[in-house]
């Protein structure tokens, strides 16, 4: 008798969890559609960040330059391939109109900077420790790079690696005229 009513506890309490865990998908995916995508040709959401060196970036302030928005983790392989690509194209690029902006997946900032370090990474670098960049962007798998020209509108998103040529190519398609 004992038994049987562990049992049916037992079940009760897989059952719960497996509502809860329905429930949640649910309602991620109902969610999830009413977070606009951001498509090529529209305005780039505005935001603000804090670089590891405590300057602000606020989109807005880019306007009449181009931005590469590069989202990234330090856990991500093809991320850390294509960064000494992006480090080499930055001076040359900013000089010309262009901005890098490196967005880190809300991890500590010690991990971050020590990553950056290592890389000896020199355009900003922020961590979006409350996520609203990533949920404004609507960024998926890592790395994701949103290129935004001088007019606030998104030019082109890229997910996944990119070789140096495309990188050099993007960010050519981005520079003021």
């Amino acid at each position: 008798m004992e038994q049987k009513k562990k049992r049916s506890i037992m079940r009760g309490v897989i059952l719960a969890i497996l509502a809860l865990a329905i429930g949640y998908t649910i309602y991620a995916a109902v969610t999830k559609d009413k977070i606009e995508l951001i498509t090529a040709g529209a305005e780039a959401p505005d935001f603000e960040v804090v670089d590891l060196n405590g300057e602000k970036h606020r989109l807005k302030e880019y306007k009449g330059q181009g931005v590469l928005l590069n989202f990234w983790g330090t856990w991500c392989e093809p991320c850390e391939r294509e960064f000494p690509a992006m480090e080499r194209q930055y001076e040359s690029f900013k000089k010309q109109g262009v901005e890098i902006i490196a967005v880190n997946f809300a991890q500590s900032e010690f991990e971050v900077s020590k990553y950056v370090t290592n890389m000896g990474m020199t355009f900003p670098v922020a961590i979006d420790k409350t996520k609203s960049v990533f949920t404004a962007y609507n960024i998926g798998p890592l790395p994701t790079s949103i290129f935004i020209k001088p007019d606030g509108t998104i030019d082109r998103i890229i997910t996944g690696e990119m070789s140096e040529v495309e990188i050099i190519q993007y960010l050519e398609s981005i520079k003021p005229e």
